[in-house]
């Protein structure tokens, strides 16, 4: 038999951490054993599910690299078969109608409250035939009474829960439409789902679904819950501990694979190895190695993964990634070096990409003042003639070379008998406008030689002024 995984999200919000995570475990554990991953939207709750979410979650997965083989399929539009299958267990007398109204359920829940009993629907219609037949009425599944659900969760371990404990759950509202637990249980069974992978908050609503299951005949897919994401305070992972949205790490500047990378740590071991490419998740992941409680999460280790990865990438991946933010940060570069030297020159000098782009706009944009700070320090009267000697030396340059460039720093530095400081903190800051800056033979190479040489006319001019005043 085929193994078949799934993720359901539901379309009420983006797509947070702790589902990404779930989808992660559910598409490396489908792709291990060359099984199918399905993409299923769970859009049942009408009143807070929307297009917008759904957008959301179905670019979260894209910019994660997490593809489905089916999919993404819609409740919504398989409401005729969720009607079949109640109709089915009304009429096997495996559900029944109830004609309580919400207020006599709250008050059958208050009543038990007050006796110190566990609050529940009493089953008051359960066996019942005296239908009225101008009152709204939900059905409810007839829950069996007696005997245990065992649960052989692949991360929990056993987990049995007494059907006593177990009310008759609603499978359809008073308006017809399906229920959650219907839904899920109908959509498991009719996707052939083998494997369920999902957040430990499913555990309650397991025992119910795989009774339905049992009723419906169908085969029962094997449990993984996966424990809850914390927040580094020990409280669940909100948004008061920062992004929680999957897209929301895409906009600070993170690398796919630094997230991919770090989510999978959080739950997951695999001896010491801190570092993994997709590839080798796929060999390694398995169930067995999940941890079962819960995991805590370290923004600062995710800044370190990414350094890492946009580093050790190739650059012209990195360039792509990077494609978004010189968009959303409205950076011109037209004119400049191309987006794959520009990783090359400063992958290394930054922790994320929204930062590698704000600290690169003068290879791409002209400036008109100095960093204040830089220019009062180096572009001083002592620098007038430094600037000049390295600017008549640079424009002779045939070829604008990095290597060529090189050659012509130390070569001035030489000629006018001075340390390289003397030449290069000048020289930076005319070029860049600040005191920060690759090496310089990279960083004027990939400005160009006539915005180099304009730049470093813009500094002598101001030197000069500054000497005048």
């Amino acid at each position: 038999m085929s193994l078949v995984t799934r993720f359901a999200p539901s379309p009420t919000g983006y797509l947070h951490v702790g589902g990404a995570r779930t989808a992660l475990f559910s598409w490396l554990y489908a792709r291990k054993h060359g099984g199918k991953f399905i993409l299923r939207i769970e859009d049942t709750d009408l009143e807070r599910s929307t297009q917008e979410s759904v957008d959301a979650i179905l670019e979260g997965m894209q910019w994660l690299g997490l593809d489905h083989d089916e999919g993404p399929y819609y409740q919504t539009k398989r409401f005729d078969l969720y009607k079949e299958v109640v109709a089915q267990l009304l009429a096997e007398g495996k559900a029944y109608k109830c004609f309580c109204t919400v207020e006599e359920v709250e008050a059958m829940r208050e009543a038990q409250m007050a006796a110190g009993e566990k609050p529940r629907y009493n089953g008051m219609w359960r066996d019942r035939t005296d239908h009225p037949t101008d009152k709204p009425f939900v059905i409810r599944f007839k829950n069996p009474q007696d005997g245990v659900v065992v649960i052989d969760d692949m991360i929990k371990g056993r987990i049995e829960i007494a059907n006593a404990e177990l009310d008759d759950l609603v499978i359809a509202r008073s308006d017809g439409t399906p229920t959650y637990n219907l839904t899920v249980v109908v959509d498991d069974w009719k996707m052939g789902i083998t494997h369920v992978i999902r957040g430990d908050d499913h555990v309650n609503n397991t025992p119910r679904q795989m009774n339905i299951l049992a009723a419906l005949g169908a085969d029962i897919p094997k449990y993984a819950h996966v424990p809850m994401i914390l927040g580094d305070d020990g409280k669940r992972l909100s948004k008061r501990h920062g992004a929680v949205g999957v897209m929301q790490y895409r906009d600070n500047g993170f690398l796919p694979e630094a997230l991919l990378n770090y989510l999978v740590r959080l739950g997951w071991s695999h001896g010491d190895q801190e570092i993994f490419s997709k590839d080798e998740l796929v060999q390694l992941f398995d169930l067995d190695s999940c941890n079962r409680a819960p995991s805590a999460f370290n923004t600062d280790k995710l800044i370190w993964l990414n350094q890492h990865y946009m580093k050790t990438l190739p650059p012209e991946q990195v360039a792509k990634q990077l494609e978004w933010h010189i968009a959303a940060q409205q950076l011109d570069i037209s004119q400049g070096p191309a987006l794959t030297e520009l990783v090359k020159a400063q992958a290394e000098r930054v922790k994320t990409l929204k930062e590698l782009v704000e600290v690169s706009r003068y290879f791409y944009e002209d400036f008109s003042e100095f960093d204040a700070e830089a220019a009062k320090k180096h572009l001083r009267p002592v620098a007038l003639e430094p600037l000049q000697a390295v600017q008549a030396n640079l424009a002779a340059l045939a070829d604008w070379s990095q290597e060529a460039v090189h050659q012509v720093i130390n070569a001035t530095a030489e000629q006018l008998g001075v340390g390289m400081g003397k030449i290069g903190m000048p020289l930076r800051v005319a070029v860049t406008g600040g005191g920060n800056s690759p090496a310089l033979d990279i960083t004027l190479s990939l400005i160009g030689k006539a915005r180099s040489l304009a730049r470093l006319n813009h500094a002598i001019e101001f030197v000069k002024q500054r000497s005048s005043e």
